[in-house]
């Protein structure tokens, strides 16, 4: 009787036995492969006692049943923890605790500000003052200052095409003459053939260029802006010729929305020159007024962002200049890392008198 009770109990099923062998159970007395008994004989009607090694069937529900529980307990936090992490990973970063870039990589805006940075900027503008500059009545932010907001906007734009690798009165030179020919205008520039705009904007850098590119953007103003301009920062660098420096100063002109500061030859060579920049992780100069722009942001408060550039510019134009800067009337040369540092020695101009005097 006990060994039918036996029998109809799923548990001592041999599909049971093998899918709970985890749970070290014998099962000699459960197969009667192990017992040496031919599958064909019939079973015994009085089986043996149970030995003191076997566990019985309630044993073996409660034991399944208490590890169940157990397991759940177990995998469920490790899956909490990296359902946690991952949606972490993925999650996009809040615009105000990242830099402005495209790479991948974001740098929080946690960096400490170069030391004396807050007196080297009142010296400059104090500096700034007393000395005009071309940038002041002729920069990019200048053009079409008396055309309606949508026609000032293109014009903005075509100017900022123009001042790559260009002075600002040459740039300047070059939009007041579309300017009088009517050809400041996306419809103009679309109408108009590119020979005309070429001549109009000669002497500009890479002119040549630079009308052939003025010809496609009126085109694509005409097609997707109805004559306007991009509103966002990505669309403008979708542009041709128009890169990160022209597509900042675009946004802070024209749509009054800053999103980054604009770098030009300039500001990227006095913030090096000043010790305000570096490589990230590396004490080294950046190389690129792109990695200055990034460096500069991490630090900078916001509301120097836009007027940093024409201050620079100008600076750059007058004093902080190029070529031989003029150190000697600076009056931050005492705190300056790069003062006297890039001007000649006294001793090579008498030197180079003296081969002239031989030849």
């Amino acid at each position: 009787m006990f060994f039918a009770l036996f029998r109809n109990t799923p548990v001592a099923s041999p599909r049971f036995i093998v899918s709970f062998s985890f749970n070290k159970i014998p099962t000699t007395r459960f197969s009667a492969s192990k017992l040496g008994m031919p599958p064909s004989l019939p079973e015994p009607e009085n089986p043996a006692p149970e030995s003191s090694n076997a566990t019985s069937v309630p044993k073996v529900r409660v034991y399944v049943r208490k590890k169940r529980p157990k397991k759940t307990l177990e995998i469920t936090p490790t899956a909490v923890e990296a359902e946690t992490r991952d949606q972490k990973l993925c999650s996009p970063p809040e615009i105000e605790d990242f830099a402005f870039g495209k790479d991948s990589s974001y740098s929080r805006l946690t960096q400490p500000p170069p030391a004396n940075w807050e007196k080297v900027l009142q010296e400059i503008r104090k500096m700034r003052s007393s000395e005009g500059a071309p940038v002041d009545s002729m920069g990019c932010e200048k053009a079409g200052s008396s055309l309606p907001p949508k026609e000032r906007r293109f014009a903005v734009l075509a100017s900022s095409l123009l001042s790559s690798q260009t002075k600002d009165h040459v740039t300047h030179g070059a939009i007041q003459r579309l300017l009088q020919n009517d050809l400041l205008t996306a419809e103009a520039i679309d109408r108009s053939d590119e020979v005309t705009i070429k001549n109009l904007i000669y002497p500009v850098g890479f002119y040549t260029r630079k009308a052939g590119n003025l010809k496609k953007i009126a085109k694509i103003c005409l097609l997707k802006y109805d004559g306007d301009i991009p509103s966002t920062l990505e669309e403008l660098l979708l542009l041709p010729g128009i890169g990160p420096k022209m597509a900042h100063l675009v946004m802070n002109v024209g749509w009054n929305n800053v999103q980054g500061i604009c770098v030009d030859t300039h500001v990227h060579r006095i913030c090096n020159r000043l010790g305000w920049v570096s490589r990230t992780g590396t004490k080294q100069r950046t190389s690129t007024p792109e990695e200055t722009r990034e460096s500069l942001q991490l630090w900078l408060p916001k509301e120097e962002w836009v007027p940093i550039n024409p201050l620079l510019v100008g600076f750059g134009q007058t004093v902080c200049t190029p070529l031989r800067p003029r150190c000697g009337v600076c009056t931050v040369n005492g705190i300056c890392p790069s003062a006297f540092k890039e001007t000649p020695s006294p001793s090579s101009t008498p030197k180079k008198s003296r081969i002239n005097k031989r030849l």
